[in-house]
């Protein structure tokens, strides 16, 4: 078998087309040090996540973006409603060497928001861990063991028009159906339900409509 080295071949000869999900096995964490760097910080695309030797490699179809980034504005709108601050880090990738990279598709500060608002890098020896990631896991199939590693407490997967709650406790995370964020209120089923309106109404009168109502 034929080991393919990937720091010797150029990042950009690689072609990612949307909706492309490869797992590359046996990849050192220099090796992925090194592609992290070559293909650049600032990028949105592909997502590198790196787990206990495992690279994948994702480029996300609109399909995989926007009820992350719809579920994102729902939950900016609610905390605003609650008056609670909060720092949105998007896909920020966090680190914890040797084993975890990792690029949510949307992460939020919350109980820890005053803490990181300044930080415009994260290094998790120093800073706590996201309190809430949002993964849209319509092309790839999210590791909760790599948000274990990185002490997220609370990860919600929103796939197929549901939306799945795992909170972090001393064996793992175990799924649960009350949002530590916000216990109050019925995320399994608001969630979906205002996604949908997004999709068919417009994000915009959604959110409209939600501020109204809160």
């Amino acid at each position: 078998m034929t080991t393919l080295n990937l720091t010797k071949i150029p990042i950009t000869t690689l072609d990612i087309s949307p909706g492309s999900h490869l797992l590359i096995p046996d990849i050192t964490w220099e090796q992925y040090e090194v592609l992290y760097r070559d293909w650049g910080e600032e990028r949105r695309v592909p997502r590198l996540n790196y787990c206990h030797g495992t690279l994948e490699i994702m480029s996300p179809l609109p399909a995989h973006e926007r009820p992350h980034r719809i579920i994102a504005d729902i939950i900016k709108t609610l905390l605003d409603a609650e008056d609670r601050a909060w720092e949105d880090f998007g896909s920020t990738a966090f680190k914890k060497a040797p084993q975890v990279g990792l690029e949510p598709d949307t992460c939020f500060y919350i109980q820890n928001a005053a803490r990181v608002r300044a930080l415009l890098r994260i290094d998790l020896d120093t800073d706590p861990p996201p309190d809430l990631a949002i993964e849209s896991d319509l092309t790839s199939k999210t590791t909760l063991e790599s948000y274990a590693v990185l002490g997220v407490p609370e990860v919600w997967i929103y796939d197929n028009s549901c939306l799945s709650i795992y909170l972090l406790g001393e064996n793992g995370y175990q799924r649960g159906t009350i949002s530590q964020v916000f216990p109050a209120l019925d995320m399994p089923r608001l969630i979906p339900e205002l996604v949908q309106l997004a999709l068919s109404s417009g994000t915009s009168v959604m959110l409209r409509n939600l501020r109204r109502r809160l």
